[in-house]
């Protein structure tokens, strides 16, 4: 079953704790257990522009992300494993999920 490990990291204010070294070690070992079937890093957040449609189809394109909100979406892992409870585990290695971060791990809906 796939899920998607969405990685937010905490506000700008706190200290990340997590090193590149370890990112790197994540990455090697999820991608040596022939789990992962996608993954990025994300561009920085004022890089994003969220655009809305309103009823009568009018676009409004607007610089920034959709939320305010103190965590930011840095990237993502889709996986490819037996269950929840393994996708969990796996949430729970990796380093975004530290300090202030956290993966939200969520079902990819095959259709």
């Amino acid at each position: 079953m796939k899920y998607m490990l969405l990685i937010y990291s905490g506000s700008a204010e706190a200290p990340d704790p997590c090193t590149v070294e370890d990112w790197m070690a994540f990455d090697k070992e999820a991608t040596e257990a022939g789990i992962v079937v996608s993954g990025h890093s994300l561009a920085d957040l004022t890089t994003a522009t969220t655009v809305r449609v309103d009823a009568t189809g009018e676009r409004a394109v607007t610089d920034g992300p959709f939320a305010e909100t103190r965590e930011v979406l840095g990237g993502y892992y889709v996986i490819d494993v037996p269950n929840l409870d393994v996708a969990l585990d796996w949430a729970a290695r990796c380093p975004g999920s530290r300090g202030n971060g956290a993966v939200e791990v969520r079902p990819v809906a095959e259709f």
